[in-house]
């Protein structure tokens, strides 16, 4: 990894300081580093000893591009990300290169993470250029910051099929210079094209049955011996099969469990999970999830929390039970931000694929280290874990326990988990892969929506509490002048908040309420919508902006409903609506949720393949089980129906508590049920019917098996 120095400690990188790339030293800047040593982002931050005469994004970068005349050369990455490491330490640390950059163009670097709604822009721009995107993205702009050519990742000189960077810069400049008609031309179609995409078909209310024929379909491209979506690499992409598990709990296709079940069987015994310090990578880069791409990110974890907590609770898979918990103790080990005056700590966003320049150094093993590390009980943990003298990857092994098949003992096991500890303390002694310890308030929300979920399921009350203080973090720290900020670092704000960072808080919000009973986590909830219908929503068409309308420095507002990386805000924010509807009896949300499913169910005809997150989230707007507590708190009988429901896995459920003196929200199906006989009880509601009054643990897991509602 490049312009970091890594310590045995998360987050105890040098911040080091920048040099100017060849033009006036900024004020503030010493010698050897260039503007990004102004920066927070600790992937500016890598770049910052570059030759290169990097500028971060903003108006004074563009303003240069305008004043010279020149094309700016925008490069976008992130902190784990390999090939951006292997990009930095062949072009942009070359003097030479640099100084080809420097001379031809304006330079600007953005950490995809700070800016994901710039990344998409450009990330879209190329897919319309008819490349395939990725990290690092390599954009030649206008000065104004209008597309016209892109790629990837670029090798100094030509090799592999792909042209070198240097050929790459000088064709550019010399087709800015001489063909500026031509380019224009293309740019104004480039944008065009855009334009449109950010103006989603809208269509019809989507029903049920579109929801089962979706399913079936794309259940259609899960490999049904390794699991996940047919060929290589493979991704978790949680919200596809979290959407078989919804579809299944409707239609009972054995089709849908089987292909979630077999997906996370060979995950979680898979190279993709760590089996020595919890955590999955960002995904596999062979079709059996073996190898994995060894950045580990918050968000791909916060969601297979999630789904591996819905599907325990139907199964009981031990192994399911073990994952959560092992990552959950990752999460309190290795991905704890700085902690404020109050003890409060939100979540680090990522660890490096990289360590010491050489990616997946920090996880892989040679046999002899084993040996030497366990001695007589290697071979014991050698026929379990996948380890060889020739390696499974490059010459070294990746801890995998694919051949799960493998008969062991309860003896086995206890002592496969002191081994396991061992070569932990072992590992925790080399270099590890650098920590990128900022705060996403969007990646935040992801996490505490799933440790709130997972903490119930599982009765962890520590589980809780992270995800309480992260968000009470958040709050404090992220939320200024009545505005949410989507990143954090060294006390420092980033830009302002994104929609999927009030999406995602919005959310979690919700869920700790739940989980919690405390409604001012509803009133938050609410407070983010507000901010969301104010800043963001399309009056013409319908649908959140992925900007707020006082953002100044992009090109084009994007809109849509196709998940990336992470889940689309505006599929949850159909959720969060409908969520608040039930909770509050406004109808304004219901209203607003009906106007978001219609903004973009026209473009289920173009391709529902990316559009997991928000058919979920339809699903849960149709077949929303209201369940309602009344009850005390602090009561056995409240605790004895409590203790049944997180037995149950119900997605599309809502848990609302109220206490013997509180009145639901006006024309809610419940309104007026009391508790029969002093004793605490639930309801079951769907849509406007209720089940009969339920005081008995018994009868509720009576009802609640036989879909009683």
């Amino acid at each position: 990894m490049t312009g970091q120095q890594a310590s045995n400690k998360p987050g105890s990188q040098a911040l080091a300081e920048q040099k100017p790339g060849g033009q006036k030293q900024p004020v503030g800047q010493e010698l050897g580093t260039n503007r990004l040593a102004l920066e927070v982002s600790p992937y500016l931050l890598q770049h910052q000893h570059n030759p290169v005469d990097w500028w971060p994004w903003g108006e004074a970068a563009l303003a240069e591009a305008r004043r010279q005349n020149k094309p700016i050369l925008l490069s976008v990455g992130y902190a784990a990300c390999h090939w951006c490491h292997v990009m930095a330490h062949e072009s942009f640390e070359d003097p030479t290169i640099a100084g080809l950059m420097n001379e031809l163009f304006i330079n600007i670097k953005v950490d995809r993470e700070e800016r994901p709604d710039l990344d998409a822009i450009y990330q879209q721009a190329l897919a319309l250029l008819g490349q395939q995107g990725g990290w690092p993205l390599t954009m030649f702009l206008l000065p104004d910051g209008r597309p016209f050519w892109g790629g990837t990742y670029f090798p100094p000189a030509s090799r592999w099929g792909r042209p070198g960077f240097t050929d790459i810069l000088r064709f550019i400049a010399e087709t800015y210079a001489t063909e500026r008609e031509s380019v224009g031309k293309n740019v104004e179609a480039l944008g065009e094209a855009m334009r449109k995409l950010s103006r989603p078909q809208t269509g019809d209310a989507v029903t049920p049955d579109i929801l089962d024929r979706i399913a079936q379909r794309l259940v259609q491209e899960v490999d049904t011996i390794d699991g996940g979506i047919k060929g290589a690499p493979k991704f978790p992409q949680v919200p596809i099969f979290r959407g078989f598990w919804q579809a299944w709990q409707r239609n009972a296709d054995p089709a849908l469990k089987d292909a979630v079940i077999v997906t996370l069987d060979a995950m979680c015994q898979g190279g993709i999970y760590d089996h020595l310090g919890g955590g999955f990578a960002r995904y596999s880069t062979d079709g059996k999830w073996l190898v994995p791409h060894f950045e580990k990110m918050l968000y791909d974890n916060a969601e297979l929390i999630g789904l591996l907590t819905l599907v325990w609770q139907e199964t009981r898979s031990p192994l399911y039970a073990a994952r959560v918990a092992e990552t959950v103790s990752w999460l309190e080990r290795e991905m704890l931000a700085e902690a404020d005056d109050t003890g409060d700590r939100a979540f680090a966003a990522s660890l490096d694929a990289d360590s010491e320049g050489v990616e997946g150094k920090f996880y892989v093993w040679q046999e002899t280290e084993i040996d030497a590390l366990l001695g007589h009980e290697a071979s014991l943990f050698k026929r379990h874990y996948d380890v060889s003298g020739s390696g499974n990857w490059e010459e070294t092994n990746v801890l995998n326990r694919r051949a799960a098949r493998i008969d062991s003992s309860e003896a086995d096991e206890q002592t496969l988990t002191l081994l396991r500890g061992k070569l932990l303390a072992a590992r925790n002694q080399r270099v590890r892969p650098g920590w990128d310890d900022k705060v996403l308030a969007d990646w935040n929300g992801l996490m505490i929506a799933a440790l709130a979920g997972a903490a119930t399921a599982f009765n962890r009350p520590p589980w809780l509490e992270y995800a309480r203080g992260a968000f009470r973090f958040i709050e404090r720290h992220m939320m200024k002048d009545g505005r949410l900020y989507h990143a954090w670092r060294n006390g420092k704000l980033g830009s302002v908040a994104m929609l999927d960072d009030h999406a995602h808080l919005a959310r979690a919000a919700l869920l700790l309420q739940e989980a919690t009973g405390d409604k001012a986590y509803r009133d938050q909830a609410e407070r983010l919508v507000a901010l969301l219908d104010r800043h963001f929503w399309d009056d013409a068409e319908g649908g959140y902006f992925t900007t707020a309308d006082d953002v100044a420095d992009v090109i084009i507002r994007q809109k849509g409903a196709a998940d990336q990386a992470t889940p689309n805000g505006n599929g949850v924010m159909v959720e969060v609506l409908s969520r608040l509807y039930h909770l509050t009896g406004k109808a304004d949300y219901a209203r607003r949720a009906m106007q978001l499913i219609t903004a973009f169910s026209g473009e289920i005809n173009r391709n529902f393949f990316p559009l997991a997150t928000y058919l979920n989230a339809i699903d849960y707007h149709l077949h929303c089980l209201q369940i309602v507590l009344v009850g005390a708190r602090d009561n056995a009988g409240t605790d004895a129906l409590l203790d049944v429901l997180r037995d149950y896995s119900l997605p599309t459920a809502l848990l609302q508590r109220v206490s013997p003196d509180e009145a639901l929200p006006p024309h809610h199906p419940a309104q007026g049920k009391e508790m029969i006989d002093g004793r605490p009880t639930i309801y079951l509601c769907r849509g406007q019917t209720c089940s009969l009054p339920i005081s008995d643990p018994a009868a509720l897991a009576l009802a609640l098996n036989e879909r009683a509602i």
